[in-house]
């Protein structure tokens, strides 16, 4: 995510508010832990922050969600609803390398078909050495 403001300045004129949204996933419960976590994942590039966030839905459990390469990220984002819901307060980050930027708008359907896969790729087993030097890590800090 990018500021508006330097979104406007980089693209050099107003965007219409489908320009200017962003989707992304919310969840809900998360610990210190984990938001340490990733922060690390995250990494120098970007600012934890909190925005207000409109739901597009109703909040699903994660132990209820259906994983599968279709559901968890689709191809195309469903349009803006006419009316949004209530802003519901919460962190995100927010990439701060502005001058890296080219002056085009983010595309959902690209981030899909070029990076997607990096955040559903298989993931490290449990027990490997890397996550406990990422734990020793976070909790050091």
């Amino acid at each position: 995510m990018v500021p508006y403001e330097q979104s406007r300045i980089l693209i050099g004129h107003d965007l219409p508010l489908e320009d200017r949204s962003v989707r992304g996933t919310l969840f809900l419960g998360l610990s210190q832990k984990d938001l340490a976590l990733l922060d690390v994942f995250e990494g120098d590039d970007y600012d934890r922050q909190k925005v207000d966030v409109h739901p597009l839905s109703t909040f699903v459990k994660l132990s209820e969600y259906p994983f599968d390469d279709k559901t968890l990220i689709p191809s195309k984002p469903p349009i803006l609803p006419p009316t949004l819901a209530p802003p519901f307060r919460t962190d995100t980050y927010v990439y701060n390398m502005f001058a890296r930027l080219d002056p085009d708008i983010w595309s959902f359907e690209d981030f899909v078909k070029k990076n997607a896969w990096k955040w559903y790729r298989e993931q490290l087993p449990d027990d490997d050495v890397r996550w406990t030097e990422l734990d020793e890590e976070t909790l050091s800090s």
